[in-house]
């Protein structure tokens, strides 16, 4: 039995700079890594530590690599935007439940993204445009701090002119490079964008206090608890709902989510802590 606490061994192929503190890796394992959209790995730097992650590529691509999305925020993420191309890191995973993609089909489906949270987020577009007509219609709407702070800017001014994506971006701060919307992403989500609330679904990921918010508008739109779902990543530490760090009331983050359904967890206290 493989040991899940055990790191496979990866290199870094290439570093793309997404925004001042934000970077890309794409990463090659030397096993193949199959993962869905939604789930997460446990990335290593060798001699320092792990932190957990969710990939940001399509989960069908046929080129053994994946990416992952890293905000500097902290030690081991620091190091791992100080490592360059060639450089060894570990994965182990992948872990989690992943988006339920069978309950969205024949759905319109509103996805709803602010910061480096647009990272999950892109891995599940790029699922659904794998299979784009098993569903009604998809929504992006993205928010970010100012225009600078964007990840996948190529992507996103491709995603505008791509007519199986209706696309709306907004950020906190203008400047003279943006004639885009200007205010936090709960400015950019309208009642009027969903023709259908009985026959939809919301994905929502990004800060704390975004999704808080987010959620609020979201119920206020005519989405129902039921149809609200959610990425919860939290101090997920040993991946397999052993070690106790991620516990969201009676569930582990690390293994019953990070996706969760909000009507599953919307009485948890402190939900947005």
């Amino acid at each position: 039995m493989e040991n899940p606490y055990l790191p496979r061994e990866a290199v870094i192929e290439e570093v793309i700079e997404e925004s001042p503190t934000i970077k890309t890796f794409v990463i090659r394992p030397k096993e193949r890594l199959e993962f869905k959209a939604g789930q997460f790995i446990a990335l290593t730097v060798p001699g320092l530590g792990e932190s957990p992650f969710t990939p940001s590529s399509s989960p069908y691509r046929e080129e053994e690599i994946i990416d992952v999305t890293i905000m500097r925020a902290g030690r081991n993420t620091s190091a791992l935007h100080n490592m360059k191309p060639g450089a060894e890191v570990g994965i182990r995973g992948p872990f989690g439940t992943p988006y339920p993609l069978g309950d969205f089909e024949g759905k319109e489906v509103y996805v709803v993204g602010g910061g480096v949270g647009f990272a999950p987020l892109r891995s599940l577009l790029f699922a659904f445009l794998h299979d784009f007509k098993r569903y009604k219609r998809i929504y992006l709407r993205y928010g970010s701090r100012s225009p600078v702070d964007r990840i996948y800017k190529g992507l996103l001014q491709e995603w505008e002119g791509d007519s199986r994506i209706d696309l709306v971006q907004t950020v906190d701060v203008g400047d003279e490079t943006w004639s885009g919307n200007v205010g936090v992403v709960t400015t950019i989500l309208k009642k009027e964008d969903i023709q259908d609330y009985q026959n939809s679904v919301v994905i929502s990921c990004g800060p704390p206090v975004m999704i808080r918010f987010a959620t609020r508008s979201l119920l206020e739109m005519g989405f129902t608890p039921e149809n609200i779902y959610l990425s919860m990543e939290r101090n997920m530490s040993c991946g397999i709902g052993k070690c106790g760090h991620c516990r969201l009331g009676n569930y582990y983050v690390c293994k019953d989510g990070p996706v969760f359904r909000y009507d599953k967890i919307k009485d948890i206290p402190d939900l947005f802590e």
